[in-house]
C-alpha cells in the first residue's frame, strides 16, 4: 500500500488562476512592442517553506510507490494500467492535488503540481497523462467557474479520486477551430434542461471517466438574430444516451485510455451548466492554460530522464577503444539537451509564480512552454535513440517508448502550429491598433499633430536606443545585451510587417510562425538569465561556484539569440512566395517534386 500524504498543502493565493488576457499585464505580449516587463520574470521564484515542504513529501511518496508499482514497459505492452497503479495513484492523494482543500482536495500550489506533474512524467508519460487529464484539464472548469453548488457536487470525488474526469472538446470536423463545432445542446421548453447531440473524439480517461465537460453550442437570440454560441457542461458519462466508443490504437502513451464519446438526446440539468451561456471558449481556453504548463513541466522532466539513460550508456559503451560519449558529437547532444532544459525549468517555474501571485495574463507564457518542452522532449527521445545505436530501435530496451511516447506532446491541447498562430496574432494586437489610429492620423494631419509627433519620436528611440535589463547579475551582461538586442528588432520588425501586411496578417502564417518563434526563444532565453541571476547571487557573485547555471544559461542564451534574430530577419529577406508555389504545385499535383529523370 503506498503512504498517503495527511497533510495538507497551503494554497498560495485566493486569486482564481485565470489569465485574463483582457485585463492583466503579459510579458510576451510587451515584447511585440520593444518593452521588457522585468518586474514579471524578476527575480526568479523562490518557493515557500511550505511548497518545498509540501512538494518534498508528495515526491517521496510518489518515488517510493512507484518504484514498487509503476511498470511503463507493462503499462505500454497491455495498453492499459494495473489496478493497482489507479487505486495507488488516488490512494496517494494525487488525483486531489490542485483542487482546494475546502474541497477535499491538497490545494497545491502551481509551482508544486507542476513539479510534480513532471515527476510522474518521467516516470510513466501514459500515468502523466492519466493525471493531468482528469485534474489540469477534467475537472480544472469547476475549480476555475463552477457554482458553488457545482463544488460541492463534484469536487469531493473528483478529490478523492472515485469519480475521474474528462474534457471533451474535439470533434470529427473541429479541433482548434471551435467555430466549425457540431454538438448542440437545445434548452428544454420548461427550462429545467438541455437536450445535448453530438460526438467527441480523441478523449482522454475516456474508459474510466465518470464526469465529462462538455462544450457544445447552444441556440440564442442576438440583437433579434439567431445565434449559436460555444457553452460549457458537466455531464455524467452513464448517464442515458452517453456511449463511449472502443479504445483507439495508438502510437504512443498506449496505456492511456483514448475514446470517442457520442450523445443522443442526453438531458443535462439547467444546473450542471458551466459558466453563461457562450462563455464556453474562454473557459476552454483558461483550462487549457493549466494543462499546456504541466505538459512542458512533464516534457522537461522527462528529457532528464531520457537523458539519464543515454548518459549511462555513453560511458560504458565503447567504441575505437574509449567510451562514445568522448566523442565530440555525442557530448554535443548532451550539451544542447542541458542547456534547453535548463531554460525549459526555468520557465515553467517563472510561469508557475505567475500563475499563483494572480494578476498578471500569462497565457502565452504557458503556450512558449508548451512549444518548446513538447519539442525539446520530442528532439531528446531522438537524439537518446541516436546515442543507442541499433539497441536503440530494440523494443528490449525503452529508447523506441522514448519517441513514441513523446510525440504526442507536440499534438496535445493545441497543436504547436496553432499555439504559435495565437501567440503571435494575439501578442499583434496592440501594437496592430496603435498604428491603425496613426494610419487614422495621418488621414488628417493638421488635427493630429500631436499623436503623429509621438509616433515619429517613438519610433525614432526604437531604432536607436535598445531596452535594456536592470536585474540581471553584471556577470551575464554580454548575455543580457544579446537579448535587449534582439527585443528592439523584433519590435522594429512588427512595425515594419504590420505596416506592409495590415490585416491581411492573419492568413501570413510564415510570418506568423517566425514572430512566434522570436518570442519563444526571448521568453525562454530572458528566464534562463533569471534562474542564472539568482544562482550567481545565492553564491555571492562567486561564477565558479555558480558554473553549472552560468554555463547552461550562456550556452542556451546565445543560440536562441541567433534563432531569434534569424526569425526576425525572415520577416523581410524570405523565400516565402517561392514556398507557396512548390506547396500548392504538390498539392494540386499530387506528388512531391518533379519526379527523376529515369524508368
Amino acid at each position: 500500500m503506498p503512504t498517503i500524504l495527511t497533510h495538507q498543502v497551503p494554497t498560495v493565493s485566493k486569486t482564481p488562476h485565470l489569465a485574463d488576457p483582457d485585463k492583466n499585464p503579459s510579458f510576451t505580449k510587451a515584447l511585440f512592442s520593444g518593452d521588457i516587463r522585468e518586474d514579471l520574470v524578476f527575480p526568479f521564484p523562490v518557493p515557500s517553506e511550505a511548497d518545498r515542504e509540501a512538494a518534498a513529501a508528495i515526491l517521496d511518496s510518489f518515488r517510493g510507490w512507484a518504484k514498487e508499482t509503476v511498470d511503463p514497459r507493462k503499462h505500454d505492452h497491455d495498453g492499459k494500467f494495473t489496478d493497482a497503479t489507479r487505486a495507488g495513484m488516488a490512494e496517494l492523494g494525487l488525483m486531489g492535488l490542485n483542487i482546494p482543500e475546502e474541497y477535499g482536495g491538497f490545494g497545491a500550489s502551481a509551482m508544486v503540481v507542476n513539479r510534480v506533474f513532471g515527476e510522474i512524467g518521467a516516470v510513466d508519460a501514459a500515468l502523466a497523462v492519466y493525471f493531468g487529464a482528469h485534474q489540469s484539464i477534467g475537472c480544472k472548469g469547476i475549480t476555475l467557474f463552477g457554482t458553488e453548488q457545482q463544488k460541492q457536487k463534484y469536487l469531493p470525488r473528483c478529490a478523492s479520486g472515485e469519480l475521474i474526469a474528462a474534457f471533451c472538446l474535439t470533434e470529427p470536423g473541429s479541433g482548434s477551430d471551435a467555430q466549425a463545432m457540431r454538438s448542440i445542446a437545445i434548452p428544454s421548453a420548461d427550462g429545467t434542461h438541455y437536450v445535448l447531440n453530438g460526438t467527441k473524439i480523441w478523449i482522454s480517461n475516456a474508459g474510466y471517466a465518470g464526469l465529462l465537460t462538455v462544450f457544445a453550442k447552444v441556440p440564442m437570440t442576438v440583437d433579434g438574430k439567431p445565434k449559436q454560441r460555444v457553452t460549457a457542461f458537466l455531464v455524467d458519462a452513464h448517464a442515458p444516451g452517453v456511449s463511449v466508443g472502443q479504445p483507439e490504437q495508438k502510437m504512443g502513451i498506449k496505456a492511456s485510455d483514448t475514446r470517442t464519446f457520442t450523445f443522443e438526446d442526453v438531458k443535462v440539468p439547467v444546473e450542471d451548466r458551466l459558466g453563461d451561456v457562450g462563455a464556453g471558449f474562454k473557459i476552454a481556453l483558461e483550462i487549457l492554460n493549466s494543462g499546456r504548463l504541466g505538459l512542458a513541466a512533464a516534457s522537461s522532466r522527462g528529457t532528464r530522464e531520457m537523458m539519464r539513460h543515454a548518459l549511462e550508456y555513453a560511458k560504458q559503451r565503447e567504441q575505437f577503444g574509449r567510451p562514445i560519449g568522448s566523442f565530440e558529437m555525442i557530448q554535443r547532444k548532451f550539451a544542447s539537451a542541458a542547456a534547453d532544459c535548463y531554460a525549459s525549468d526555468a520557465a515553467w517555474m517563472v510561469t508557475s509564480a505567475m500563475v499563483d501571485r494572480g494578476g498578471v495574463d500569462f497565457s502565452l507564457e504557458t503556450a512558449c512552454c508548451k512549444i518548446f518542452a513538447s519539442e525539446l522532449a520530442n528532439r531528446t527521445a531522438h537524439d537518446t535513440m541516436q546515442i543507442a545505436g541499433g539497441i536503440g530501435y530494440s523494443k528490449e530496451y525503452p529508447y523506441e517508448q522514448f519517441v513514441r511516447d513523446a510525440r504526442i506532446n507536440m499534438i496535445f491541447e493545441g497543436t504547436n502550429e496553432i499555439l504559435r498562430a495565437l501567440i503571435a496574432l494575439s501578442a499583434l494586437q496592440e501594437p496592430g491598433e496603435r498604428l491603425k489610429q496613426i494610419g487614422k492620423a495621418f488621414k488628417d494631419p493638421l488635427r493630429s499633430i500631436g499623436a503623429i509627433s509621438g509616433y515619429i519620436a517613438g519610433r525614432a528611440k526604437k531604432q536607436m536606443v535598445k531596452p535594456e535589463f536592470s536585474k540581471v547579475h553584471a556577470a551575464l551582461k554580454d548575455e543580457a545585451d544579446m537579448v535587449a538586442e534582439v527585443v528592439q528588432d523584433l519590435a522594429l520588425g512588427v512595425e515594419s510587417v504590420l505596416m506592409a501586411e495590415g490585416k491581411a496578417i492573419i492568413e501570413k502564417q510564415f510570418h506568423q510562425e517566425r514572430l512566434a518563434n522570436a518570442a519563444i526563444d526571448i521568453y525562454m532565453a530572458v528566464c534562463a538569465l533569471s534562474r542564472a541571476t539568482a544562482a550567481l547571487e545565492a553564491t555571492g557573485g562567486d561564477e565558479a561556484k555558480a558554473a553549472p547555471d552560468l554555463d547552461c544559461a550562456r550556452l542556451f542564451v546565445a543560440s536562441a539569440s541567433r534563432r531569434a534574430r534569424r526569425a526576425v530577419r525572415g520577416l523581410s529577406r524570405n523565400q516565402d512566395a517561392r514556398q507557396k508555389a512548390v506547396a500548392q504545385r504538390a498539392m494540386e499535383s499530387g506528388t512531391l517534386c518533379p519526379e527523376v529523370p529515369i524508368g
